[in-house]
This record gives C-alpha cells, sequence and structure tokens, in this order.
C-alpha cells in the first residue's frame, strides 16, 4: 500500500495526502499584495494534486522582507488578495498554508535574477535588523541590534500576522526559522553574540522562536497545526548542530508545534553543504525519532518512489516538494500513475487522465 497517498492528520485537518507545496519565493509582490501570479502559481500546484500548498516566506512586517517585491502579511489589507487564493486552493481539495517570515540581517535585498545584492536605501532598500550588528556578508551594511522593545515589534507582528492569517482562509502556518533568517539568526551562535537573556546558551539563544511560537499558538485556533521550519544544522563546526534541534523540537513540541519542517543552512555565505538527493532525510528522521514529533523531509526529493521510501522507512510525515513542483505542477497526479494508485482528478481533466493498467490497479 502506498503511503504517499494515505491521508494525513493533524489536529483537525485530514490532508489528502503526503505531498506538500514547500514555500518558494516568487518575488513578485508590490507593497507585499498578492496578484495574479500567486493565484496561478500557488493554484495550479492545488488542481495538481498536492495535498497542502504552501506560500512563500511572506513577511510579517515591512523591514522584514528578503526583497521588495516580497509577498506580506502586515497589513489588513493585504487579506482579500489572500483570500481569494486560499478560497480556490480549498475549492480544490487542498489545504492552503502559509509561511511567516522575517528575513533578519538577509533583508533588504535585490531579487535573485537581480544580482541578489543588498539594496541601498537610496536603491530602495532598508536598515536590517538581527540579534547582533553582525553583516550577512563581509562589506555589506551592518543590521542594527534589536533592544527590547524590537524584540517586543517582532514577537507582535508574528502575533497580528497570524491573526490576519486566519481571516485570509489559511489553515496551516509555518514559522519560518531557517536559512539564516531573524529566528535561525538568533538561535545561532555564529550570528547571536547577545549577552543578555536572548544570548549566550542555546536556552537563551531560542527565546525569541520560543516566545513567538507560544503567542502565535495563543491566538490561532486549536483545530488547525502549527508548522515550524528549522535548519537543522549550519553546516559549520561551531554553528547549530542536529543535537540542538532535537532539543529544540522537543521545546517547540511542548509549546503547540505538530510538525518540524527539517531543512539546513542558509546562515552564513561560506557554509559547505554537500547537496545530493534526500542529503536532509537524516534530520527529518533523528528529529522524528528523539523528538517524537512529526516531520516533513525536504531537499532534493524528485521522484515518486524516493518520496514513497522515505514515508515506508519511517523517515518522515510529510514530503515537502519545491524544485520539482516547480518543473511539475501536476508531480501528485503524475506520482500517482506511477505508484499505480487511482486518485481523483479535477472534472475539467478528466478527458485526459489515464487508464491504469489492469496490473498496475
Amino acid at each position: 500500500m502506498s503511503l504517499l497517498f494515505e491521508p494525513f492528520s493533524s489536529r483537525g485537518l485530514q490532508i489528502r495526502n503526503r505531498m506538500m507545496v514547500s514555500p518558494m519565493c516568487q518575488y513578485s509582490s508590490e507593497d507585499g499584495f498578492a496578484n495574479d501570479w500567486h493565484l496561478v502559481h500557488l493554484g495550479s500546484r492545488a488542481v495538481g494534486g498536492a495535498g497542502i500548498v504552501c506560500t512563500e516566506a511572506t513577511a510579517v512586517s515591512p523591514e522584514g522582507r528578503i526583497s521588495p517585491q516580497d509577498l506580506g502579511i502586515w497589513k489588513d489589507e493585504h487579506i482579500p488578495g489572500l483570500r481569494r487564493i486560499t478560497d480556490f486552493i480549498k475549492a480544490q481539495g487542498a489545504v492552503p498554508a502559509i509561511q511567516l517570515a522575517h528575513a533578519g540581517r538577509k533583508a533588504s535585498t535585490a531579487r535573485p535574477w537581480e544580482g541578489g545584492h543588498q539594496l541601498a536605501p537610496e536603491n530602495g532598500g532598508w536598515q536590517t535588523v538581527a540579534p547582533s550588528a553582525i553583516p550577512f556578508r563581509e562589506g555589506e551594511r551592518p543590521p542594527l541590534a534589536l533592544d527590547e522593545k524590537g524584540i517586543e515589534k517582532v514577537i507582535n507582528d508574528f502575533v497580528d500576522a497570524a491573526k490576519r492569517a486566519y481571516k485570509a482562509g489559511f489553515q496551516v502556518i509555518e514559522l519560518h526559522a531557517a536559512h539564516g533568517y531573524l529566528l535561525h539568526e538568533f538561535f545561532s551562535p555564529l550570528s547571536n553574540h547577545r549577552t543578555d537573556a536572548y544570548g549566550g546558551p542555546r536556552e537563551n539563544r531560542a527565546r525569541l522562536l520560543l516566545q513567538v511560537t507560544e503567542a502565535v499558538r495563543q491566538v490561532w485556533p486549536d483545530e488547525y497545526p502549527l508548522f515550524v521550519r528549522l535548519s537543522c544544522t549550519d553546516w559549520v563546526e561551531d554553528g547549530v548542530q542536529i543535537e540542538d534541534c532535537v532539543w529544540l523540537a522537543k521545546e517547540l513540541k511542548a509549546r503547540g508545534v505538530d510538525l518540524i519542517d527539517c531543512s539546513s543552512g542558509g546562515l552564513v555565505p561560506y557554509a559547505q553543504v554537500p547537496a545530493e538527493p534526500g542529503y536532509q532525510v537524516p534530520f527529518a528522521e533523528r528529529i522524528r525519532s528523539e523528538a517524537g514529533i512529526a516531520t516533513g523531509a525536504v531537499g532534493l526529493i524528485t521522484e515518486a518512489r524516493q518520496a514513497e521510501e522515505i514515508l515506508q522507512n519511517q523517515q518522515a510525515d510529510l514530503i515537502i516538494m519545491a524544485r520539482q513542483m516547480l518543473r511539475d505542477p501536476y508531480f501528485a497526479l503524475h506520482a500517482a500513475i506511477e505508484m499505480g494508485k487511482d486518485i481523483p482528478w479535477p472534472a475539467q481533466y478528466l478527458r485526459a487522465k489515464p487508464q491504469l493498467k489492469p496490473a498496475q490497479a
């Protein structure tokens, strides 16, 4: 029996299969507003059969954007455009999710296809913030180290964003605490040199993420899941290691988190990442086993049988796919054919649905 097409239950949600569209930045917004590009990009993956369709990193504040063109949810005016998208995703039988994010010191950059460099204020950039005044790259303008008032604003921004996410019709929130963005920056000793209650031992460095998690869980409905994306290693000797994230996953579970999305890296530009098919799956397996929490596996998972093997081996509970979903919005429909699984197709596309061979049925 294929586990890839078995429903996944989390709190009050029944998700139709184990495939989730990973958050993937589109850098196509103006002033944070969702537009037709986001509707078609996310909607086509719901039509294509994915179980969960997640937005890109969605900024909780203007200064939390990676680029000026990032999607946002820092004001009520953003809600209607997002609601249009969630309504469509639900109508296709998928679950709409949103990744709430603050880019920290990696904010204020040009889009990747425009060079990805730090933007000066006169070119549309802004002052970035971080746990410590350490720039991401040598030669960049340093971020402003957040004071107590700034930290309080970050927490409130995440809470307000979660409230808006509910009004916009989302059913899953993922907190972005990976890839070198603000919540990850606080947790890693490479970027956090503070000496106050938010620095030093990992219990202190985890404080902001845990506070954000607690605050969001209080305003997010009990029947809806809360996910957290972690970078399970910085791929640098003195940085975050998997042991730290096993501990952190236990702390997050105790605060109402339902699944850890297990990614890695992104904190420093000099990390050597050994990218190969499934290279992050061992992180998902270890956190699942040792922290006793559901996990999502992500990272160069491109084939249906590869995904099925991960689930059969109990290495993860969800398969979170990025680039392959860009290549093939209908990956889930195609995977079902490959695996001999007869799943519903959109009525509008039924004329194109292949018939399963008797030997496969």
